[in-house]
């Protein structure tokens, strides 16, 4: 695996999720990101390493080399912001205290199952897409 990517590990049932995640990779013109279900091998591996309870944190988080790690409203703006051009912007979000953008994030977290379903499994990534995520 390539040290300077980021990675995104994702909850690989979720419609919502797959859906932001192919989103992501049509706006990672730069191709920035390596993306990886939570479910899998490697998204637990990479949950454990860094102590993340994935009873708690269940569906979006940005790792960035050799810095740290973000979740939940932190980690799609983080995502949003390395997009480029007018995407930016986003940062302006930041200054919404975390404990209301979190509010926000969980409140649609919990309920994306019943708004926009579920998969049986992990989706199952093209072969043009499938050097892109983590096995």
């Amino acid at each position: 695996m390539e040290e300077t990517k980021k990675i995104i590990l994702f909850d690989g049932v979720c419609n919502l999720c797959n859906g932001a995640i192919q989103f992501i990779i049509k706006q990672d013109k730069s191709d920035n990101f390596r993306y990886a279900p939570l479910q899998s091998n490697i998204g637990r591996k990479f949950l454990q390493e860094r102590n993340i309870d994935n009873a708690i944190i269940d569906s979006i988080i940005l790792i960035e080399p050799g810095v740290a790690y973000y979740t939940k409203s932190a980690a799609a703006l983080k995502i949003g912001q390395d997009f480029g051009g007018a995407w930016k912007l986003l940062q302006i979000l930041e200054w919404i205290p975390e404990s209301i953008s979190n509010f926000i994030y969980d409140l649609i977290a919990k309920n994306r199952y019943n708004w926009f379903g579920k998969k049986e499994a992990c989706m199952i990534p093209t072969p043009e897409l499938k050097a892109k995520f983590l096995e």
